[in-house]
């Protein structure tokens, strides 16, 4: 899947724009402030209905507008053309696909998965364990079209349990229990699932940018994974009624990435973490790309910020490989070396918002 015509209304400082981007690579060059991030914005917002740089949609529209509005052609092998478009206001989402419209914004992201690599996403093994969790789930959403429905069914359980707790009420207690478990136990297996196939891609890809031998990755379930999770609610009933919320469940989870048995944002420097990120985020798309045929976009905000020039040249040979659009944005040409191996890219240019092809 690639978008093969864009339309960006009101997003910051892109008042009006229209692009016809390559199915393969697309460098996004400009001054800082000049839209570049916005533009990638744009596209965040068609796939997710949100943005990756602000809370808050009413930041990201221009001030004299009142809603912005994205849309695209998408071109799909199986499916040809489809249609998508966005429009939001700080208050309302209209979403349309192939001129229908939509109520899940889960609809959207099916219809255009996304990946993103910007320079917090390099925080992933240091921040915490939602961001780790979100990263997991992503891929599990894309992967395994079940995995959504169980995901909401434990949510739903989840919040009935946590205001039974608080509340006090405890007869429909044993019910919830009941839910939670039968579906906390569900979302825990797909992750463990998912995180077996992913492992095998990321150390791979990992070895193109490091040496590093011995490279795991641990799934940390959520709960005393020596119990069930129902025995784990059982034995957490007084400290949940005492606080007023669940301990226990896959909502608790994590993942560790470790070097030699050992957490790798304590054991290697700082520049191979961040190569190690890197190498996740890359083996989600691979994956996906292996696996579904498809993806949406790649976009690589800020390209030169957290690589030297030697691993960027490895990026964009790895990019190059892969069946995936990619949208990447530098402030010059020159910051992403030479470009001579690279088979099929175009080069646009972002000034004050306005974007022209190079």
């Amino acid at each position: 899947m690639s978008l093969i015509k864009l339309d960006i209304y009101h997003v910051r400082n892109i008042q009006s724009a229209s692009m016809q981007p390559c199915p393969a690579i697309n460098l996004i060059v400009g001054d800082n402030a000049s839209g570049k991030s916005s533009l990638l914005e744009a596209i965040y917002i068609l796939g997710r209905a949100r943005s990756f740089r602000s809370a808050n949609i009413r930041s990201v529209i221009n001030f004299n507008h009142g809603h912005i509005i994205v849309s695209a052609q998408t071109q799909r092998v199986d499916t040809g053309i489809n249609q998508l478009g966005i429009q939001l206001d700080g208050k309302s989402i209209a979403i349309r696909i192939n001129q229908e419209s939509k109520q899940l914004r889960s609809e959207l992201a099916y219809a255009l998965p996304l990946q993103l690599i910007h320079p917090k996403s390099y925080e992933l093994l240091d921040a915490g364990a939602l961001f780790r969790r979100e990263f997991l789930d992503w891929g599990i959403f894309n992967d395994e079209k079940n995995f959504l429905p169980a995901w909401r069914c434990f949510k739903k359980a989840l919040a009935q349990r946590n205001a039974l707790l608080k509340t006090k009420q405890l007869e429909q207690l044993p019910v919830w229990n009941q839910e939670l478990a039968y579906y906390g136990t569900i979302v825990h297996s797909y992750r463990i699932r998912y995180l077996e196939k992913l492992q095998s891609v990321f150390i791979a890809i990992s070895q193109s940018f490091l040496v590093i031998e011995d490279i795991t990755i641990n799934l940390l379930s959520g709960w005393d994974f020596s119990k069930t999770l129902i025995e784990a609610l059982d034995y957490d009933f007084e400290k949940d009624l005492r606080y007023g919320f669940t301990h226990s469940g896959p909502h608790r989870g994590d993942f560790q990435v470790l070097v030699n048995q050992y957490l790798a944002k304590d054991y290697v420097s700082r520049g191979q973490l961040k190569l190690l990120v890197l190498s996740l985020k890359l083996a989600q798309v691979q994956l996906l790309t292996d696996e579904q045929y498809y993806l949406g976009c790649l976009l690589i905000d800020d390209f030169a910020a957290e690589l030297d020039i030697n691993n960027r040249g490895k990026l964009l040979n790895f990019l190059a490989t892969l069946n995936c659009q990619v949208f990447i944005t530098a402030n010059t040409s020159t910051d992403f070396g030479d470009l001579s191996h690279i088979p099929t890219y175009k080069m646009f240019h972002v000034e004050h918002g306005t974007i022209k092809s190079m």
